[in-house]
């Protein structure tokens, strides 16, 4: 029986934030510091001519690319500058940053760039030039789809998504002597470490990153803050005191990253009982101007294509195309949500070619334990896709509401996902994540990166050690994320915490354990001072994945959810209002059932707003909607009720058997709300849904 996990226990940070205690960025304050502001380029390609620069009084401190006194690129693998050289490869990329004490003369500041403007690239279906391409194959696809009896054809989109966390990017830079120390809010301390240092070179010693509370990340804080920290930092150096940058909503929605746009075609093969026998697939994502994380992100969106399903004969082709757009980066479910989309609508319009239930199809072509992915991977006794299914059919009450729906006004629809937990293939291995324990008077201290940006990872984690150790819970703190501190224990992405650094900790904790031999940590420490363990992650034995051909064993495991959504179509304004959504996830364990439910609803609120609000207008390669007041979130009145289920199918490789869940319930609203719309006739293939759209589907089907 455990103690701990399992049970929904008080947040770790629930007081400090209910209270008002836990400090923002923004509400940092250092003696001295600066305020600080970035210009940007105007035009989507072209070159700098020159800069010239209007500035009333003195106390500023200018930065632009000749200033870098190490390397001028945000990461190893992407050509994206800091500052802008020569070339300018997107509209609002930075030129150039400025910092002066008082805002109002900061905000009065006026810079002229001279700028000479090429011919964009903004469409990536035009696009010559990609980041990655991919290429999977599993058996004859084309030999399989010539001969398969029915053949479907059908194209899908998505378009960009804004993440609109509630905290805007922000960071101070503090200079002390030959050292710098970060604080920002972001998700990955050792990666804005990492960039910072090359951006500085030998300027400084050493660099230190601190995750202060962050208000929401989404993958939003991921690559991101690298780029605003360089900029902080390079202020900061040249000023010799601390710098303060933190965007405005209008420029946050303007210059930063958004979910990939992405065009997915499907071509395939059945036989007359509705089995699938073929999958041709192509996958076309929007990377941007830069390449950031685009190829992680096309890889996950290839893996994920054929959905939770079985099939004997796979030919996948994904390509992320470069545009002269703002770079496009991670967002929840990072691509998977994007092709996952596409087949779970592509499959209700196979239901209808061949006469059949949409949970039939389903259930005839479900993964089973045994079944192997695209990519080979054979699955584990975990392997939960009919359960999920079954479970959301019978607590929606699907089949009786669909058989009622005789009005042409209100619709039901369901869409079976997946998702891998952990990063892809040997991304594990590589990053080599290590986390550690350390004794403290009071109990227990844990050492690790991961950050808290609302998902529950403090409150998880110390669980999950709470658990092993058998000490309790109040006894366990977290340390900051804090780069002096802690061990690298990786980015907090790709709903790796729990699985990942829960399971590094799970068995630090062990070892602990035994180390103390019968004392609690207290005890130990009062009499014998400080013990730690630090351990590293070990990946599930016999794993092998080819990351070139992407073959083999992409994820630890997967988690499964199935989505059904209830719609009701005004037939006079043609909004469409979901009335209900059912979401059953399936999460290995739930660490902490009140966490997971929030993290199924909110995934669950976030994916209806990528249905059916969250439309992004680029103009010339640039947002024109970049106001919150423009561009429609999910309102409490756009929300409809959201009925959570979860099931539990342990996995060997995670603590206590939990699985990943944080990306999940985000795919399975779009495609379930617009299959809702086609069980009352409508054919739509492209997200967000827009009333124009909705008009038009209905006088295509009048």
């Amino acid at each position: 029986m455990l103690k701990y996990v399992g049970r929904s226990v008080p947040r770790k940070e629930g007081t400090a934030k209910a209270t008002g205690r836990a400090g923002f960025l923004d509400e940092l304050r250092f003696e001295g510091a600066l305020h600080a502001r970035t210009f940007r380029s105007t035009i989507a390609r072209g070159r700098l001519a020159g800069v010239r620069l209007a500035l009333a009084g003195d106390g500023f401190t200018v930065v632009d690319w000749t200033d870098v006194p190490g390397r001028n690129r945000v990461s190893e693998q992407c050509e994206q500058p800091f500052l802008v050289e020569r070339e300018i490869h997107h509209a609002a990329e930075p030129v150039l940053v400025l910092a002066h004490a008082e805002r109002d003369a900061l905000l009065a500041a006026r810079v002229e760039l001279d700028e000479e403007p090429g011919e964009p690239v903004l469409d990536a279906e035009r696009a010559r030039e990609a980041f990655k391409t991919v290429a999977i194959e599993k058996g004859d696809a084309a030999a399989a789809l010539a001969s398969a009896p029915v053949v479907v054809e059908g194209e899908y989109r998505t378009g960009h998504q804004e993440h609109a966390y509630l905290e805007p990017q922000g960071v101070v830079a503090v200079p002390d002597g030959d050292s710098l120390a970060i604080y920002g809010s972001l998700q990955c301390p050792f990666d804005v470490q990492r960039a910072v240092e090359r951006l500085l070179g030998g300027a400084v010693r050493s660099v230190r990153v601190v995750a202060t509370e962050i208000g929401g990340g989404f993958g939003g804080k991921e690559e991101y803050p690298a780029l605003i920290a360089g900029h902080a930092a390079l202020l900061a150096w040249k000023a010799r005191r601390p710098v303060k940058l933190v965007y405005d909503r209008a420029e946050d929605m303007l210059a930063t990253t958004k979910r990939h746009p992405a065009v997915v075609r499907h071509r395939t093969g059945l036989d007359r009982d509705g089995r699938l026998l073929a999958m041709e697939i192509d996958v076309l994502l929007d990377a941007g101007a830069y390449a950031t994380l685009s190829p992680v992100v096309l890889t996950r969106a290839c893996i994920h294509a054929t959905g939770p399903y079985r099939c004997d004969a796979v030919r996948i082709r994904g390509r992320a195309a470069r545009t002269n757009t703002p770079p496009n980066g991670a967002f929840r479910g990072f691509g998977a949500t994007q092709t996952q989309f596409a087949i779970e609508v592509h499959l209700d319009r196979i239901a209808q070619a061949v006469g059949l239930d949409p949970v039939r199809l389903r259930e005839r072509n479900a993964l089973r334990s045994g079944d192997t992915t695209a990519t080979g991977q054979r699955l584990g006794a975990d392997t939960s896709a009919l359960a999920v299914l079954r479970a959301a059919v019978r607590r929606s009450g699907y089949r009786r509401k669909r058989a009622a729906a005789t009005d042409g006004r209100r619709g039901v629809g369901l869409a079976l996902t997946w998702h891998g937990a952990g990063f892809t293939g040997n991304g594990e291995r590589w990053l080599a994540s290590r986390a550690a324990l350390e004794t403290t008077p009071d109990g227990v201290r844990i050492l690790c990166a991961s950050t808290e940006f609302g998902q529950g990872t403090r409150t998880m984690l110390a669980q999950i050690v709470a658990e092993a150790l058998d000490v309790p819970f109040e006894s366990v703190e977290l340390a900051p994320a804090d780069t002096s501190l802690s061990p690298d224990s990786g980015p907090t992405v790709a709903s790796r915490t729990c699985m990942v650094v829960g399971r590094i900790l799970q068995h630090a904790a062990e070892e602990l354990r035994e180390r103390l031999a019968g004392l609690s940590p207290g005890e130990y420490h009062r009499r014998h001072g400080t013990l730690s363990v630090t351990k590293e992650y070990e990946p599930p034995a016999g794993a092998a994945f080819d990351d070139e051909r992407c073959r083999g064993d992409a994820y630890a495991t997967f988690a499964f959810g199935c989505h059904v959504a209830e719609v009701e179509l005004d037939r006079d304004t043609f909004e469409a209002r979901p009335s209900r959504l059912t979401a059953v996830v399936e999460v290995g364990r739930a660490v902490h059932p009140v966490l997971a439910r929030g993290q199924v609803e909110g995934g669950t609120a976030q994916g209806v707003g990528g249905a059916l609000f969250e439309h992004v207008t680029m103009r010339g390669g640039r947002m024109t909607n970049a106001r919150l007041g423009d561009y429609r979130v999910p309102r409490a009145c756009d929300t409809p009720r959201i009925d959570v289920v979860l099931l539990e199918s342990p996995f060997a490789g995670g603590p206590y058997g939990a699985k990943g869940l944080g990306e999940l319930p985000i795919h399975g609203p779009a495609p379930a709300l617009v299959n809702a719309l086609r069980s009352l006739g409508l054919d739509l293939r492209e997200v967000p849904v827009r009333p124009d759209a909705i008009l038009e589907a209905a006088c295509g089907s009048s």
